[in-house]
């Protein structure tokens, strides 16, 4: 298995065919802004589409953000659109993101990583803490957690 950043990718289109098979609203909603050249605009300049892949197969994805749907915010960086297809559940592989995202925040000096998510129980396992209950863009409460990177 390996993680690949989508925009590194020369498949790019292969790998938007793999996001667009999540049957969740949100992966759909990923698609959409990388699809029609948003994904910036939404997320920041400096974010990441984290593609944990075998071979051809996309296995699970998330972003490495600057924005969330925690907004307005002073919080940053986050862990969204995390998603592992079903067929794959069970096997944490959420947590082979979870160490790339700990990579990358270490390599720019960043000492916490937040998830806005209505999970629980889920994160926990990798050692994020809850830190709050806060509105979403959408006006709903959302639980966002922090990982505590060691920098």
């Amino acid at each position: 298995m390996k993680v690949l950043n989508y925009f590194d990718s020369d498949r790019k289109e292969h790998w938007l065919n793999e996001i667009k098979r999540g049957d969740w609203g949100a992966a759909a909603f990923l698609y959409e802004l990388l699809s029609k050249g948003t994904f910036f605009d939404a997320t920041g300049e400096k974010s990441k589409v984290l593609l944990l892949t075998d071979g051809d197969e996309l296995i699970s994805f998330c972003t490495y953000a600057e924005k969330d749907d925690i907004q307005p915010t002073d919080l940053t960086p986050w862990m969204g659109f995390v998603y592992t297809f079903p067929e794959h559940r069970g096997h944490h592989y959420v947590g082979l993101l979870m160490e790339e995202i700990e990579r990358l925040a270490r390599e720019e000096g960043i000492s916490e990583v937040f998830i806005s998510t209505n999970h629980i129980g889920l994160y926990e396992k990798y050692g994020c803490e809850f830190k709050a209950e806060m509105k979403d863009m959408n006006g709903e409460l959302s639980r966002v957690y922090v990982k505590k990177i060691k920098i």
